[in-house]
């Protein structure tokens, strides 16, 4: 127990350090790639990254930028700048974040670095369509859009077919806005230090099957921003080797990242952001623990084929979670809460994100049907604490703990 008299969380990850000088060496090279006219792409944390590493363009993700002003507390104010500026309070709280930025820079990074590209892909919601639009009016640079159409069944080759055009069309767009050929010899080196990257997180994510956890929902919240912000780098590579041989040895010696974990529960949507120690405290007061969750593992994806490609990453772009439809998210919730041998769930309500969070109601009486488990629904917002209550929180994830102990 902390001075507070709440149950402390366990020992910090040693690599925590490295993760923080990685992603500080990132942003000051895009920073300084930008201060000096390089190439710098904005794009959707759902874009085919790839692409632009291949070119030599600099990645910059508006949405990693938004999650980081909601973790230090400075969103609320930039969504109330952009609702100044006419914007809904109900659009998302991460556009509004991003917008609100054009009127005057809070971020943690103190200033976000100057685009000179965009690229948006529609296969995380279509509200990045519009905003995307409205940067690139902005700042006065193109736009490249990827429509990745919705899967609502099975995914069909005309589909993959439709993609893989728009790729090809892709690497003229950005043979013309950087004045480079599109090397495939390039890309391919990229794709292979893509997949290698994603088989490394995958693999660090089911060492979450362990009983006690080495590493927390809470935990892989941060250090996922390696993987979404510098995959198809060697970087990326490099730490998350360091990460999992961390994790490995708290295996081998029975670590926890959470002491006297007691019931196991697994998460759905974007975090919390501003919320994520008083939330993770809450849960470990009762012996919660988060282990695995539907954000962190969508960048867990498989099937990156430096074969073939193109149409490889065509069909991973289209069949990520938030692309499918409520029957899909519901049997990949169930399997992995028997993955990860969950007691219970937590479904985050989440009012910016309405892809994500559409049908959680459903989707929470579906699950307890296929699971027998119970589960809780959190409303709330990712970076906009003005939609959140903690009282009632806590109080919901004192219940949750009550149903679990039965």
């Amino acid at each position: 127990m902390n001075g507070n008299g709440r149950k402390s969380l366990g020992p910090p990850l040693a690599s925590l350090e490295a993760y923080k000088k990685l992603m500080k060496r990132y942003f000051f090279w895009a920073k300084m790639k930008a201060r000096f006219r390089g190439q710098v792409g904005w794009i959707t944390s759902g874009g085919p990254v790839e692409f632009l590493w291949a070119m030599g363009v600099v990645p910059f993700y508006p949405e990693n930028h938004s999650a980081m002003c909601g973790a230090v507390r400075v969103s609320v104010d930039l969504c109330q700048l952009a609702e100044n500026q006419g914007y809904s309070p109900d659009l998302c709280s991460y556009a509004k974040t991003d917008l609100g930025s054009n009127v005057k820079e809070l971020s943690p990074l103190k200033g976000r670095p100057a685009p000179t590209l965009f690229l948006a892909c529609n296969n995380i919601c279509n509200t990045v369509v519009k905003w995307w639009e409205v940067q690139a009016r902005h700042f006065q640079v193109p736009l490249f859009l990827l429509d990745t159409p919705f899967i609502y069944d099975q995914v069909k080759p005309e589909t993959i077919d439709y993609v893989v055009k728009q790729m090809e069309e892709l690497t003229a767009f950005l043979e013309k806005a950087t004045g480079r050929p599109f090397k495939m010899n390039r890309f391919q080196r990229v794709l292979e230090r893509s997949a290698e990257g994603i088989r490394l997180w995958s693999e660090i994510l089911d060492l979450c099957r362990h009983r006690p956890t080495p590493l927390t929902s809470f935990d892989a919240f941060v250090h996922m921003a390696p993987i979404v912000t510098l995959r198809g780098t060697r970087s990326a590579v490099k730490y998350y080797r360091r990460l999992k041989k961390e994790l490995e040895d708290r295996v081998a010696r029975g670590i926890g990242a959470v002491p006297g974990e007691k019931y196991r529960i697994i998460w759905d949507n974007i975090p919390i952001w501003y919320e994520m120690r008083p939330l993770s405290r809450a849960l470990a007061e009762h012996g919660l623990v988060l282990v695995a969750d539907s954000y962190t593992s969508s960048w867990a994806f498989e099937g990156l084929d430096t074969g073939d490609p193109i149409r490889s990453l065509a069909t991973a772009y289209t069949v990520v979670h938030l692309n499918q439809g409520l029957d899909f998210k519901t049997r990949r919730l169930a399997k992995m809460m028997e993955k990860y041998q969950a007691d219970g769930f937590i479904l985050h309500s989440n009012m910016s994100c309405k892809p994500y969070s559409f049908g959680q109601y459903e989707i929470k009486r579906r699950l307890t049907a296929l699971t027998g488990k119970p589960g809780i629904v959190l409303e709330s917002d990712m970076v906009d604490g003005r939609k959140y209550d903690r009282s009632r929180a806590e109080a919901q994830v004192k219940t949750l703990a009550e149903m679990l102990a039965g």
